[in-house]
């Protein structure tokens, strides 16, 4: 079996992390020392897209700089002690190092952040990619070698077509399982707890041809 068929890219928000908590309370706060706006109620079910995209629906576009600076001041005091892992995420991470591959975090959060993230998580991966969103995960994928990504928003179904790997969506985001298929997912999971087991099978044919 080669290398490849054994190494997975994941997405981080609401595929390998659940920050839905910590990234709220951070809107919160920045919504309040700037005395703007924000329901970070209706930002948590659409996460996915980059910081700077969000903002936008909040503020006008000579603000986010500022607004960025900010959140990303606050982010490793606040968000990052309230984060948690998703279901079966380890336990899908450990699959994949079980097998012998390799794991790449792909993500549209920045690379700091994500990586203090994997790592208070305590999740063992390779390589960490940041601030790439939609296709331009592709090329990240394709560098490291990946043969699978795992993403639960349909911007990660891009991310794996543009990186000529096999999509992977896990249904834990604002889109449901059909939602998923629909958008040409090759594989969609409820969950990570589901991960495994479908790896393991996977890999063997893989290993085959």
């Amino acid at each position: 079996m080669s290398d490849r068929m054994s190494s997975v890219g994941f997405d981080l928000d609401l595929t390998l992390a659940d920050t839905r908590a910590g990234i709220a309370a951070v809107y919160d706060e920045v919504a309040l020392r700037l005395g703007v706006t924000i329901d970070s109620a209706a930002v948590v079910a659409r996460l996915g897209p980059p910081l700077e995209w969000e903002l936008a629906n909040w503020l006008p576009a000579e603000e986010i700089p500022e607004a960025v600076a900010l959140f990303r001041s606050l982010y490793p005091s606040i968000a990052v002690p309230a984060t948690t892992l998703m279901p079966g995420a380890r336990e899908a991470v450990e699959a994949v190092r079980r097998a012998g591959g390799r794991v790449i975090v792909v993500t549209g959060k920045n690379a700091l952040d994500a990586s203090r993230t994997v790592e208070f998580l305590g999740l063992e991966v390779e390589e960490i990619a940041g601030s790439v969103f939609a296709a331009a995960k592709g090329p990240a994928l394709a560098r490291f070698g990946a043969a699978a990504y795992v993403g639960d928003h349909v911007a990660d179904i891009e991310g794996a077509r543009a990186g000529d790997v096999v999509s992977v969506a896990v249904a834990t985001g604002r889109y449901p399982a059909g939602e998923l298929r629909d958008h040409g997912a090759d594989v969609v999971l409820g969950d990570l707890t589901e991960f495994a087991d479908w790896f393991d099978g996977w890999r063997i044919p893989a290993a085959l041809v």
